[in-house]
């Protein structure tokens, strides 16, 4: 099964980069498109593999304000 992401894109230098808006988290580079779209792709997955692993210890949250 696949699941269809939308890919933002940018050139920084010699760099391509980009990241998965809906996903926040995955960000990734490449020299050129193709290995950009392979480098988001292992992102994503090392980012699936991560939240499945159990977390040993408590994890705790509180709400800051940020300046707009």
């Amino acid at each position: 099964m696949s699941i269809r992401f939308k890919l933002e894109y940018w050139k920084d230098g010699p760099w391509l980069v980009g990241r998965l808006p809906q996903v926040p988290g995955v960000f990734s580079q490449g020299a050129t498109l193709e290995e950009l779209e392979d480098n988001i792709r292992d992102a994503y997955r090392m980012m699936v593999e991560e939240e499945a692993i159990p977390i040993s210890v408590p994890v705790q949250t509180k709400e800051i304000e940020v300046p707009a």
